[in-house]
């Protein structure tokens, strides 16, 4: 089984505009739809594209649970959150240009946890997660949700003996690395903040690889360099017309943990991976993609051993 655990899960809000979104101008909205947010949950829709056995966890607010739980529900994601009493899960607005690429986003803070949630979740959690298992942690801390309660959380599933993955970033991240954590993303700068900033991309991966198992450092459209046992592999993508690039990060790391869950080989993982982000960024909403155009697409993923 995959748990993901998504501490502050969002509802994208996508704004749809008929042109060019300009400063000092009534700037209409043409369309609104509604999609998923919070990087764990990116995950587990991937997951369950691909049938892999998944459940996702985390926090959600009560006030707003019913939307959050219809979006789920349409997804086919199974789902156990832990009730944030008389709080609203976040919105994320992201406005989409007609005729231009990529997207622009507006987030708000999220949850205020208390103790008694956080017990809860990590109670969950220490019933739930077995030494068979991998777990995602990804995406922002909620408001209250402190350093220190992720390294407990950490340290629960270490204790599991399970597989931990990690898509976090700033302190979070750091702390993940500190604890020794199986697997992170890290984009080519959050890397340079881990390891040092006077060695090459390639010299960081190296050197992070000996605290923790499987490392890739992300760089956007140009793809992504991984380091895992031993050994080093460039990740060139594909070529696609980018239409929303929200999500494609989550996408790429729900199907490559996928596959490494499947134990597939390594190559095969980033390859297919890397197919799956690509198809995403031809999609407007935040998480879909196409299983056929990913497999079409990995075929034009380059992957040199370094």
């Amino acid at each position: 089984m995959i748990y993901t655990i998504t501490l502050n899960p969002a509802i994208d809000r996508l704004l749809f505009i008929g042109e060019e979104l300009v400063k000092r101008k009534t700037n209409r909205i043409s369309k609104v739809t509604y999609d998923l947010g919070g990087k764990g949950l990116h995950g587990s829709y991937v997951m369950s594209k691909l049938k892999i056995d998944n459940l996702a966890m985390g926090l959600c607010g009560t006030n707003n649970k019913a939307a959050l739980y219809d979006i789920l529900t349409e997804k086919n994601i199974r789902h156990e959150f832990t009730e944030v009493a008389d709080e609203s899960t976040r919105e994320c607005y992201i406005v989409l240009e007609e005729g231009v690429s990529g997207s622009t986003m507006f987030t708000e803070k999220g949850l205020v946890v208390s103790e008694f949630e956080k017990r809860n979740l990590l109670e969950k959690v220490r019933q739930k997660v077995t030494s068979q298992d991998m777990v995602l942690i990804a995406g922002s801390l909620p408001q209250n949700y402190l350093i220190s309660d992720l390294e407990e959380l950490l340290y629960v599933l270490k204790d599991s003996g399970c597989f931990i993955a990690c898509d976090l970033s700033g302190e979070a991240l750091l702390k993940a690395v500190e604890v020794g954590v199986h697997f992170i993303k890290p984009n080519e700068f959050e890397l340079q903040e881990i390891v040092s900033k006077n060695q090459s991309l390639t010299e960081n991966l190296e050197a992070l690889s000996e605290r923790v198992d499987c490392v890739i450092a992300s760089q956007g459209e140009k793809g992504s360099f991984c380091q895992y046992q031993g050994e080093q592999f460039q990740v060139i993508a594909p070529k696609v017309e980018e239409v929303n690039d929200t999500g494609a990060g989550d996408c790429f790391v729900g199907a490559f943990l996928s596959m490494f869950y499947l134990k597939k080989p390594i190559e095969e993982c980033l390859r297919f991976a890397s197919g799956c982000a690509a198809s995403k960024v031809k999609n407007n909403d935040s998480t879909s993609f196409d299983i056929e155009d990913a497999l079409d697409l990995q075929r034009e993923v380059t992957i040199n051993r370094l």
